[in-house]
């Protein structure tokens, strides 16, 4: 057996070995990052973000003007309410009849207080759907964690069941749109190229997301596969993005990477590289003349989105005389918002979905996670939905 064939057989086990039968449910909780509602919230906000680290309010400050220039407001929540409202209405016009909460890991309304008004309404199995797809302690392990410390703080543990939908990275509700805004997005830059007398110069498309530490890329996903890029956080992404550029006409035989974005850890701990504006400073040497920026790590405009992409990577396009244009996130496009709730109806008796749809081979993902899972390095936590979980069984 080769190495590839051993690793594919490892990460099929574990898909095979994490898939839940479905369960009736009676609720869904929308759980997600959450973010500063005005001035005053920004720091008590952002001190909860990075809770344990010793970052000091100065260094904080520093983060805070990404938030402060937007009045202290996160975008974030204003999408979630947006999100959780389409959701419903999806609901309803399949007539699902689920209520859908919706909790945040660090500011309000809180995952702890809104599951213990789930169970104090009634409810006692709930299914949830996160805000983030790839597999990462950040974007996976640490929600569950939040989850199962939840029930704990609670005493709700044993009392409330609750579980997770699948990492759905590359399911075709959250790939879809990106395929759509590519195609646009390279429309709008030759037409800038042409305005320039450029029409045929070359363009290359770069795919961004979110910088986590090396080690934390490295501890993601199942163990024992040797995944592309060095771990499953890296190779989701460059699976998602070959997918959209194979997806799309126009697309064919551009160059296009994926660079990272957001970095906030300490200088000497190695992250993801290369950051968005290292990358698009080396694209005039090669004769690149337009780019297309897309946001995958993401599924809406949140902060990370309108201030590192919109505002600090499209002045650093400007500087460097590239035409550049970035395409819109998921947000609450029509295929993503069904999308979503076909996953929820992969998981529940009632109005099942049996096929599981997925656009690359690494998909589609399972639903407990196994042991070690994008294990937490710096100590574990009670988890929900997976092997290892000491909570949230019910």
């Amino acid at each position: 057996m080769t190495r590839d064939t051993e690793s594919q057989a490892i990460l099929e086990a574990a898909k095979a070995d994490g898939r839940m039968a479905p369960k009736p449910y009676d609720a869904v909780l929308l759980a997600s990052f959450g973010g500063p509602e005005g001035q005053e919230d920004v720091i008590p906000f952002l001190r909860n973000v990075t809770h344990g680290r010793g970052i000091p309010d100065e260094r904080l400050e520093e983060v805070a003007t990404h938030y402060r220039a937007n009045g202290g407001i996160s975008p974030i929540n204003a999408q979630n309410r947006a999100l959780k409202a389409a959701l419903e209405a999806e609901l309803e016009r399949r007539g699902i009849d689920l209520p859908v909460l919706w909790g945040n890991r660090n500011w309000a309304p809180y995952i702890k207080d809104v599951l213990q008004e789930a169970y104090d309404a009634g409810h006692r199995r709930i299914l949830t759907l996160t805000t983030s797809v790839y597999s990462s302690y950040s974007s996976c392990r640490q929600y569950r964690e939040d989850l199962g410390m939840a029930l704990m703080e609670t005493g709700l543990d044993g009392k409330l069941e609750l579980d997770k939908v699948r990492q759905y990275f590359d399911h075709p509700g959250f790939v879809e749109p990106f395929v759509e805004g590519l195609a646009e997005s390279l429309r709008k830059v030759r037409e800038q190229l042409a305005e320039r007398g450029e029409a045929d110069a070359p363009i290359e498309v770069l795919f961004a997301t979110h910088s986590i530490p090396t080690g934390d890329a490295e501890a993601s996903g199942p163990r024992g596969v040797d995944f592309e890029g060095g771990s499953a956080y890296v190779a989701q992404h460059l699976a998602n993005a070959q997918a959209i550029m194979d997806r799309v006409p126009e697309a064919k035989d551009l160059p296009w990477q994926l660079v990272y974005q957001s970095r906030s850890g300490a200088p000497h701990i190695p992250w993801l590289e290369p950051d968005i504006n290292d990358a698009l400073a080396e694209l005039p040497a090669r004769g690149i003349k337009g780019t297309v920026i897309v946001p995958l790590g993401f599924i809406s405009d949140h902060m990370e989105v309108i201030w590192d992409l919109d505002t600090e990577a499209l002045a650093t396009c400007a500087e460097l005389g590239l035409a550049a244009d970035r395409t819109p996130t998921p947000g609450i496009h029509d295929t993503f918002v069904t999308g979503l709730v076909d996953l929820i109806c992969e998981r529940t008796e009632a109005n099942n979905i049996a096929d599981r749809p997925a656009v690359t081979k690494l998909g589609p993902w399972y639903d407990v996670c196994p042991a070690g899972c994008c294990v937490n390095r710096r100590g574990e936590k009670p988890t929900i939905a997976g092997k290892d979980s000491t909570v949230g069984a019910g």
